[in-house]
């Protein structure tokens, strides 16, 4: 991997790829909104699938008479099928080509949520989740990857943060169907309607060329540095890696352990039903919505280093503050101003990654730092349910926010590359 560039640094024009013209491109501006829409579709049904388990998780429990052991490992499970897959699918899309590898992502992620439904036991539902959870792990690294290829580079945080817009829709709309949906038919039809990403992939598949920056590198000879290599090749790589590592592993940690046991928390603690509950987690949500889009054009603004720095101490301030609240109006309120922070800097992953390692390296890149940071986080919500069984769901969460000093302390490794060209 090569020392990193200023970020002022000119860029040849043999580097100048379709995204960043000299002058407005039309042509180039439509595909670049095409690939951030068919990454954030992609990545909402990604979303989508993830949450149902959450609010079906009593109903899954009950109907097939599991554990609550069993129970608690089914995201943890999931998760680290995310691991797995998002090492496998990063490497092929950086082999094979971002738009191929994705559509093969959503299909298997699709096939095995609707499986999901038909499951008879535990061992079926634990294998599903699994194969579900290698499709998810492909969606985030190609799609980031893709988005920041097409968007040009002064616009590049936005780009990936508009992708994470479609996470937080796919969570807000599985928060609002769920219960309707459970209540009317059960647990099986929620998964059944994962099904429906096989139809997306295939019309993805069907509009969408390569972006010019991955066919450029295509054409070059292949670099003698694997994909894998690239992440720890020199003292810089070995450091920003540790530092994403770091930071992709707070954030989901701190993301899992809060929306996973969220609506139990508010049903326990307060009384709040499984509607009221997904409403309250619905507004939530949709401040983690208005954070990712913050944190993009801050990013641009004035630099990805501070922007992680503010949304971390933010991080810290609100989770504490949440798990003191006790009324309703301040929960609502609480829990959007928590969300913006907690998980506004999913904005920011897309173009950070991206701007450290090269073309060939990318999506693996990508998929591999921020599933490596899931698999970390498939293991918050089994600790949570253990802190929460002796001390309280409140201090539970209120021990989350610990996590964030540590996040903060981790960028000091990552460079600023605002801006910088992609190699």
């Amino acid at each position: 991997m090569p020392q990193y560039p200023a970020p002022s640094a000119p860029t040849p024009p043999s580097e100048t790829t379709a995204a960043d013209p000299a002058a407005p491109d039309p042509a180039a501006d439509r595909y670049a909104r095409k690939a951030v829409v068919a990454s954030a579709v992609g990545y909402g049904l990604e979303g989508f699938d993830l949450l149902i388990l959450s609010f079906a998780l009593s109903a899954v429990t009950a109907g097939l008479q599991l554990t609550s052991t069993q129970a608690g490992s089914l995201t943890t499970l999931t998760l680290i099928g995310c691991v797995v897959g998002g090492l496998l699918f990063g490497m092929l899309s950086d082999r094979l080509g971002r738009i191929r590898v994705l559509s093969w992502s959503i299909v298997l992620f699709a096939v095995f949520t609707g499986a999901t439904a038909l499951a008879q036991d535990f061992p079926q539902l634990a294998t599903f989740r699994f194969l579900a959870g290698m499709g998810i792990g492909g969606e985030f690294g190609i799609g980031m990857a893709l988005a920041a290829e097409a968007f040009p580079r002064r616009k590049r945080a936005r780009g990936t943060s508009y992708v994470g817009l479609g996470w937080q829709a796919g969570v807000l709309a599985a928060a609002l169907v769920s219960a309707p949906v459970i209540n009317a038919w059960g647990w099986r039809a929620l998964f059944a309607l994962g099904v429906v990403p096989a139809l997306a992939a295939f019309l993805f598949r069907r509009t969408m060329r390569e972006p010019t920056a991955f066919t450029a590198s295509a054409e070059r000879a292949r670099p003698a540095t694997a994909p894998l290599r690239s992440l720890v090749d020199t003292p810089a790589a070995r450091r920003a890696t540790l530092g994403v590592l770091v930071l992709t592993s707070v954030q989901n940690f701190g993301y899992y352990g809060l929306m996973t046991w969220l609506p139990s928390y508010l049903s326990q603690q307060f009384g709040y039903s499984l509607t009221k509950s997904g409403a309250w987690t619905a507004v939530t949500v949709l401040g983690m919505a208005c954070g990712i889009l913050a944190f993009g054009h801050l990013a641009d603004r004035i630099g990805r280093r501070p922007t992680f720095w503010l949304f971390q101490a933010g991080a810290v301030v609100t989770v504490l503050a949440y798990a003191t609240l006790t009324t309703p109006v301040a929960l609502l309120v609480g829990g959007a101003v928590m969300g913006a922070f907690v998980n506004g800097m999913t904005g920011g992953y897309g173009a950070l990654i991206a701007e450290l390692y090269p073309t060939h390296a990318r999506a693996t890149a990508q998929n591999v730092l921020f599933n490596l940071g899931r698999g970390v986080g498939g293991f918050a919500p089994l600790l949570v349910a253990l802190i929460a069984g002796s001390f309280g769901f409140q201090k539970a969460i209120g021990l989350l926010a610990v996590l964030y000093v540590l996040d903060m302390a981790a960028m000091f490794l990552i460079p600023e590359r605002k801006g910088a060209a992609l190699d």
